[in-house]
């Protein structure tokens, strides 16, 4: 089941990706032609911190706990669809406080903070995604993306180069890729990874751009 950087300006760097990306995985967790949050089911590993997770033990969560919190988590996702981010956001809470290990739930929670510009709760939730479902790409492209949003370019890169390895058919994983290395200033990694880009989605114009700016 299957998404900006050396530009004229700063502000017209930020301005290339912060709201298309945002948008673009909030588009992949939502939308069912696309990613599908219920892959995202938990494992055996614990996530790291994460905002309102207040269990400190697995066998701290109840059966009843984990249906419940899926029923949040279902209707947080609808809200979430429906343009409603604030009730979403309340219902991802819920879901989060009796079922910490929901990976669906911190994912989702994840996007809406880092819609709201709240990088470092969606970095940390997309980190406890990420930590249950190491082989999922979209955890580490969603923090990836708060860390460009935040300035960590060095961390965004290691993020989308193990994103890349686990997923290398992702599109937008070889575009946020290109722009962190075109950003590191890198731009025979920033060309082949807008190359890589352009290859699985021809119309991606900031693939197309990035390439052009970088003369691969």
């Amino acid at each position: 089941m299957a998404s900006p950087f050396p530009e004229r300006s700063l502000a017209r760097l930020r301005q290339i990706w912060q709201q298309p990306f945002v948008l673009a995985l909030i588009g992949i967790a939502l939308c069912s032609c696309s990613f599908d949050l219920g892959s995202l089911m938990p494992e055996k590993e614990k996530p790291q911190e994460a905002p309102k997770a207040i269990a400190t033990a697995e066998s701290a969560v109840s059966a009843g706990n984990v249906s419940e919190a899926q029923a949040h988590t279902a209707k947080a996702q609808s809200l979430a669809k429906s343009g409603e981010a604030a009730a979403a956001l309340d219902e991802f809470n819920r879901a989060v406080g009796l079922d910490p290990y929901n990976a669906q739930a911190l994912y989702g929670r994840a996007l809406i903070y880092q819609g709201n510009n709240q990088h470092d709760f969606a970095i940390a939730d997309f980190s406890a995604a990420s930590g249950l479902n190491p082989q999922k790409v979209e955890p580490l492209l969603g923090r990836a993306t708060s860390y460009l949003a935040l300035g960590k370019i060095k961390e965004a890169a290691a993020d989308l180069d193990e994103a890349s390895e686990s997923d290398p058919h992702n599109a937008q994983v070889w575009t946020t890729r290109g722009q962190a290395y075109e950003r590191l200033g890198d731009r025979a990694k920033a060309a082949a990874s807008y190359t890589k880009a352009v290859s699985l989605r021809p119309r991606d114009d900031a693939a197309r751009s990035g390439l052009a700016r970088v003369g691969g």
